[in-house]
């Protein structure tokens, strides 16, 4: 399983707007993603989840795919994130 440790790096961290991205982006690929904070897993498809996830500024997160896609979604996801998932700050 392809996996990934990133840190969250725009002002407002996962709320409802990247939270939706990112549940977005990862139902348009043949493969599971799963977004880990801490001791939480959830997936990345679930808005609420990735907002239960408490995702603040400077958390290190772990995103980990499965599937036919799994490279191609890990990859996407973690651009996103380090794209600061297109917000200004």
């Amino acid at each position: 399983m392809p996996s990934k440790k990133l840190t969250i790096v725009n002002k407002l961290g996962i709320h409802a707007r990247p939270a939706t991205k990112l549940a977005k982006l990862s139902s348009q690929f043949d493969a599971n993603v799963f977004v880990c904070i801490d001791d939480k897993r959830v997936d990345a498809s679930s808005i609420m989840g990735l907002m239960l996830l408490a995702g603040a500024q400077g958390k290190e997160v772990i995103v980990e795919s499965e599937g036919a896609q799994a490279q191609a979604a890990l990859e996407a996801i973690c651009q996103l994130i380090e794209d600061k998932f297109d917000e200004d700050e």
